[in-house]
Parts: C-alpha cells; sequence; structure tokens
C-alpha cells in the first residue's frame, strides 16, 4: 500500500497492510532528534510517517491590531484573530494576553477586524499542493481552524464561559464569526482534494468537559455540525478528524452526528480504551492513543511497546498511532525508537 492508501484505508476501519503513524516535537525534542538523526534528515522521511498537510496562506495586508494592546509590555500580537502572547519562562510555553480581553458591548465585538480568508492569494494554492502530495504518495489532510479556542483566546477562556450565561450575544457573535470562516476554509480544503479534513476544539479536562454537556450542546455542537456540512457539501464521504483533549466521552455520540468519523488524540489518562474500543470501535477511527503524559516521558522502552501492541490489538485497522500530543522534553530518544520498532513488531499484517 502507499502512505495514502494505508492512511486511507485506517481512516475507514479497512484493512491495511501495517499500522500508520506520526508525531509531533516540542523544540527540545526537535532539537533531539536531529541531534541523533544527524542534520539535514527529515524525520518525517526516516520514521515513515504517511500524512502531509496543506492550509492556507497569511493575508497580503496583515491587519493592525496595536490598539488592543497599548499599555502591555512583552506581548507579540498577529495572526487572523490577532491574539496576544507573552513568554511564560517555561520551555515552549506562553501566556496568552486576549485582544478583546477588556470587551463589554457587542459593538466593539462587530467593529473587531476580522479576517477575510477569501481572497484567491490566501487559497488558490491549494489544489496544486495537493496534487504535488498525491503524486508522491501521501495521505493530505487540512485544517479548518478552532472555533472554540479561536474564540475564548480572543476574549479569556473565563471570562467567555461567564459570558455565555452573562451576555450570550457577545461570545455568540464571535463564535459564529469564526464558523463561518472555518466553513470557507472546510469547503476549500475540500474542493482541494484533501484525503481528510481535521477540526476539532479542546472541550475536555483530566477528567470532564470544560463545560457542561448542555452547554456545549447549545452553544458548540451546531457550530461544528455546520463546518463539517460545508465540506461534505463538495464530497459527501470526506472523513473527518476531531481533536479534542481530555475526557470528550459524554459527547462522543454528539460528535458521531455532527459527521465526525476520526477521534484524536484519545488520551489513555483519560478515556478507557477497553471501553472505547467496545463500545465505538466499529463507529470511529482512532488517532493517537499513545499517552504523552504517562507512558512516554516516564515508561521504559517496554512500556511504550506495551502500550502500541494494546493500540493494535484494541483498535487496528481504524487506527493511526501517535502520541497524544507534541513530545515534551521529558521523552526519552530511546522510547521514541521504541515507538517506532512497536509497529514493526506488532503491527504489520501482510
Amino acid at each position: 500500500m502507499t502512505p495514502r492508501d494505508r492512511v486511507n484505508a485506517a481512516v475507514r476501519r479497512q484493512p491495511v497492510d501495517r499500522v500508520p503513524c506520526e508525531m509531533g516535537f516540542t523544540p527540545e525534542i526537535a532539537e533531539l532528534v536531529q541531534q541523533k538523526l544527524g542534520n539535514g534528515v527529515n524525520p518525517a522521511t526516516h520514521f515513515g510517517w504517511e500524512t502531509r498537510g496543506v492550509g492556507f496562506r497569511g493575508p497580503e495586508k496583515p491587519a493592525d491590531f496595536s490598539r488592543y494592546f497599548v499599555g502591555e509590555e512583552g506581548v507579540s500580537y498577529g495572526g487572523d484573530y490577532g491574539h496576544g502572547t507573552r513568554s511564560a519562562n517555561f520551555h515552549h510555553f506562553w501566556g496568552f494576553v486576549p485582544p478583546l480581553r477588556n470587551v463589554t458591548s457587542l459593538r466593539e465585538v462587530e467593529e473587531f477586524p476580522w479576517p477575510d480568508f477569501t481572497p484567491a492569494s490566501r487559497h488558490q494554492h491549494l489544489e496544486a499542493d495537493v496534487a504535488r502530495l498525491h503524486a508522491d504518495g501521501w495521505h493530505v489532510s487540512g485544517f479548518a481552524g478552532h472555533i472554540w479556542e479561536t474564540g475564548w483566546e480572543m476574549v479569556g477562556l473565563e471570562k467567555t464561559l461567564d459570558l455565555l450565561i452573562t451576555d450570550p450575544d457577545i461570545p455568540r457573535y464571535i463564535l459564529n464569526r469564526i464558523c463561518e470562516n472555518n466553513c470557507f476554509c472546510a469547503r476549500r480544503l475540500a474542493e482541494a482534494g484533501v484525503d481528510m479534513l481535521r477540526t476539532g476544539d479542546d472541550v475536555g479536562m483530566q477528567d470532564r468537559l470544560l463545560m457542561s454537556p448542555a452547554m456545549w450542546r447549545r452553544e458548540l455542537k451546531p457550530l461544528l455540525a455546520r463546518e463539517i456540512a460545508a465540506a461534505r457539501e463538495v464530497v459527501p464521504d470526506l472523513p473527518v478528524w476531531y481533536h479534542s483533549d481530555g475526557d470528550v466521552s459524554l459527547i462522543l455520540d454528539d460528535l458521531l452526528e455532527c459527521g465526525v468519523t476520526v477521534l484524536n488524540p484519545v488520551q489513555p489518562e483519560c478515556l478507557d480504551l477497553a471501553w472505547l474500543a467496545s463500545e465505538y470501535g466499529a463507529r470511529f477511527a482512532f488517532w493517537g492513543v499513545i499517552g504523552t503524559q504517562t507512558t512516554m516521558p516516564f515508561g521504559s522502552p517496554a512500556d511504550v511497546k506495551a502500550a502500541v501492541k494494546r493500540a493494535v490489538e484494541l483498535f487496528a485497522p481504524g487506527l493511526v498511532l501517535a502520541p497524544t500530543h507534541v513530545l515534551e522534553p521529558e521523552v526519552p530518544w530511546e522510547n521514541i525508537v521504541a515507538f517506532h520498532e512497536a509497529i514493526d513488531e506488532f503491527g504489520v499484517f501482510g
């Protein structure tokens, strides 16, 4: 099977010759891996990861968000939605400084310099990029964008949750504007020929949802459904990958109703893998599964291999193996090697 064939089969829970995989790194781990592999060696090529991605380009003329950060020291800001950040003085982490943190009225939100994704300069390259990657045999996906995360990063998490109760018109306007943009992006990615649409928002904490299931169903579920429907107007059977860290067990049926077919990252510290396989193994494909809070940083190579073996036994062929987040600085090189060796040992079927 080509890499594209392999991932396309896995996300449809069809037989594969071997379980596909991918992995992401924090800067410290990326440096470690480069030292081990040698300068100029691409980890994706070296380890045989099958997936590649395409996306929108930035605007030709970035918006001016400076008025939202007057008096703030050490803040960098930009992107499509003017998100501000400052160093958290801990590895690669940063602290958010939301541009609309002081918002008090809907009018202020309406006057925000909202991004425009429709100019051809932002997306006319997509078809060519997809075709080039397909010609090389890769599976290609595109990310339509966050809705909830982008929204609360504009206002602040606590304030957004508060406003959903005390003044819901403000966060609803924000979330709907973001959803409209994402719908355009999702549709264009489908038109460009991606093999899978990526969506998602972190709505799970370690042992529960970030909000009540009722609030999620009222405020976020319709937006996710709209985003997926926009892509499926172009490609009715397009696989849809949804990312949320944490425990999202209470909304799994809702995700299926929205059209999600691939669940990511499936944190074993937050979700019972055996229960997931039993209850949802015939309805989702699973992407991730190998814990980055436990096994990858603190387990032995044998522990990593045991986790891969169990994941294959529970979920294959509907499985793309990956750590459940980018690998943090505590992860030893030996565990990275063990992850890939385990696929050769336990994840090959033909």
